[in-house]
């Protein structure tokens, strides 16, 4: 029975239209590691394809042309000479697309292209002159690239200067799954986790689908975290030195902003970034670049300073290795069953809650009825100025509606209905206060809980406008 695919819905209505048009496509398929490139491509084209390769990591230029000769005579039928380089490979590759039908779009798979232009290998150029001398000039032929070294992948293909430049016709970024994606995986492999536990675990995962396919549905949530990050060689516990060096050159680049990030969880500016890594220009935006093409960080403007972008880390894995594995010494091989309820696990807990409903601010703006107003998401640093009396503050989420109204929001993770007490709310209406001397102007400021099991009602409470719970994050 074949697997259900879930999302990817456009990615897949771009794929069609790519199969009905009137020309040539070439097609790159770009994302992080681990988040299911080449299950879509096969899911979509039932992994029949006129011709598909698939790189050798670490491979040499002789062992790749060994293995495309391969798979050259696995479609074709017929043994091709030994290659000499990358333009006998693809001019042989052109001599038997050439024996099939012109009535169809014959489809082309690379996958992996990154590891195939080893050093000094000819791959780039060979390729080049194969799309513009050959395939470029029909109407029949859809060239599918793919590969998780993202930098590569931008600086060969995407941003080519030379004979690629503006030969790709379509693009496809695949994202994590959001928390309602995330449940229609899980139903389709048997879970039957609460949506409690499900945005617990996407707290870990981040909608990462091949971190999805770890868990056990025979075990509970906490054994399966032991398992996979505290146990001797649990996958996610060794995952890690693999991620970024898979995806990005000169890796060590990127490991810097990525600590530089995990140590300033409020974010920073290009400025700041800079000035500790040490590295400016063209190589920051690079990484920057690269790293919010893959879902690692994102970039959020400033309220009342809108040009200011700020920097943070986002990536749930990235940010529970950091936090539990990379300095984990603890020889406790169920550390997190044991230590549930720890301190260190509640401040992850509220901080990643926090980090998801940003990621979901558009189920959050559906739940309070305004996706049809034109809204801005902002985050907000206030410093203190005592000359002018302004006091210091800072807010994660604003909504900002075109109709003058702000919705201030609070994002607070808790087992049971959060309860806001005196001095909770009168921390709330102080920081309102200063928000307010610094806006310096008239904006309707309201205050919205986003909570996991609610709001308990009491005294304190009158001053929350509207309220949004988990189910509404889970809305599609």
């Amino acid at each position: 029975m074949k697997q259900k695919l879930i999302a990817r819905d456009k990615e897949c209505e771009t794929l069609r239209t790519v199969m009905q048009s009137d020309r040539s496509e070439f097609v790159i398929v770009c994302g992080r590691r681990r988040i299911g490139k080449t299950f879509l491509i096969d899911y979509f084209f039932d992994q029949t394809y006129d011709f598909t390769f698939v790189g050798s990591h670490r491979a040499k230029t002789a062992t790749q042309l060994r293995n495309f000769a391969r798979a050259l005579m696995k479609h074709s039928g017929t043994k091709p000479k030994p290659f000499a380089d990358w333009y006998d490979a693809f001019d042989a590759l052109e001599d038997y697309l050439e024996t099939l039908p012109t009535d169809r779009k014959k489809v082309i798979f690379i996958d992996e292209m990154p590891w195939i232009d080893t050093t000094r290998s000819d791959f780039v150029e060979a390729l080049e002159n194969f799309w513009n001398s050959w395939g470029n000039r029909r109407e029949d032929i859809v060239f599918i690239a793919s590969g998780s070294a993202t930098s590569w992948m931008a600086d060969n293909l995407i941003e080519n200067q030379g004979g690629l430049h503006n030969r790709i016709t379509q693009r496809l970024y695949l994202k994590p799954f959001t928390l309602k994606e995330t449940e229609a995986y899980l139903k389709t492999k048997g879970f039957f986790w609460t949506r409690f536990d499900i945005l617990r675990s996407y707290m870990l995962t981040g909608g990462i689908p091949y971190y999805l396919t770890l868990f056990d549905r025979k075990q509970s949530l906490a054994q399966n975290i032991d398992r996979l990050c505290f146990q001797d060689g649990g996958a996610l516990r060794v995952e890690f030195d693999e991620l970024y060096p898979a995806l990005f050159g000169n890796v060590q680049n990127y490991l810097k902003v990525v600590d530089l990030l995990y140590k300033h969880k409020s974010g920073l500016t290009r400025s700041d970034i800079s000035k500790g890594v040490k590295f400016n220009g063209k190589i920051l935006t690079r990484v920057l670049k690269n790293l919010v093409q893959c879902n690692f960080i994102d970039k959020s403007s400033i309220f009342g300073k809108e040009r200011t972008q700020v920097y943070r880390l986002v990536d749930h894995y990235t940010l529970f290795y950091y936090k539990f594995i990379a300095n984990h010494n603890d020889k406790d091989s169920e550390w997190w069953s044991h230590n549930i309820d720890d301190d260190s696990v509640r401040s992850w807990q509220g901080r990643t809650f926090e980090l998801i409903c940003l990621q979901h601010h558009l189920q959050i703006k559906r739940a309070l009825g305004i996706s049809g107003i034109p809204t801005s998401v902002y985050t907000w640093q206030g410093r203190e100025d005592k000359a002018k009396e302004l006091p210091g503050g800072q807010i994660d989420m604003l909504i900002q509606r075109s109709d003058g109204v702000i919705h201030i929001c609070e994002m607070k993770f808790s087992k049971k209905k959060f309860i806001i007490t005196q001095d909770y709310e009168e921390k709330l209406r102080d920081r309102m206060a200063a928000l307010e001397r610094h806006i310096g102007k008239e904006l309707a400021l309201v205050h919205t809980f986003v909570t996991a099991c609610g709001l308990a009602s009491n005294v304190h409470s009158s001053l929350v406008h509207s309220e949004v719970t988990i189910d509404s994050l889970f809305d599609s």
